[in-house]
C-alpha cells in the first residue's frame, strides 16, 4: 500500500489530523490489524476494496465502490482488500492521529 500525506503536521500544521490518499495494488490484502486508539475514516475514490471485520465469531466483509465511506472505530481488528485483479482501489484516508499506528495480529479473533 502507497500512501500519500495531504493534510498533516509536516504538510499543513495540523496537530491531530492526518488525511491523505493511499493506493492499493490489485491482489493485495493486509494483515489482519488494529489502528490503537486512531479513529480512521475511509473514501473510496476508485477500484473496489473490500474492509473484513468480525461481527460475534463470524468475519464480516464490506465490499466498496467509489463513492462509499467506511469507520474503522479505535482498536477494532480488520484488513483491507483489493481483490480486483488488474486495478489499484485508491482511497482517501483521515485519521486522528499523525502517526500511522498499525498493530499487526495474528488474525482478527482476540486471543
Amino acid at each position: 500500500m502507497r500512501r500519500l500525506a495531504a493534510v498533516s503536521g509536516a504538510t499543513a500544521g495540523s496537530a491531530r489530523l492526518w488525511m491523505g490518499q493511499t493506493h492499493v495494488a490489485p491482489a493485495t490484502r493486509s494483515s489482519d490489524h488494529h489502528h490503537g486508539a486512531s479513529e480512521t475514516a475511509i473514501y473510496v475514490v476508485s477500484g473496489t476494496p473490500s474492509f473484513v471485520f468480525l461481527e460475534g465469531d463470524r468475519e464480516v466483509r464490506l465490499d466498496t465502490k467509489p463513492g462509499d465511506y467506511v469507520f474503522v472505530p479505535p482498536y477494532v481488528p480488520h484488513r483491507e482488500e483489493n481483490p480486483d485483479p488488474s486495478q489499484d482501489a485508491v482511497v482517501v484516508i483521515a485519521r486522528s492521529t499523525q502517526e500511522a499506528i498499525v498493530v499487526n495480529l495474528p488474525d482478527l479473533r482476540p486471543r
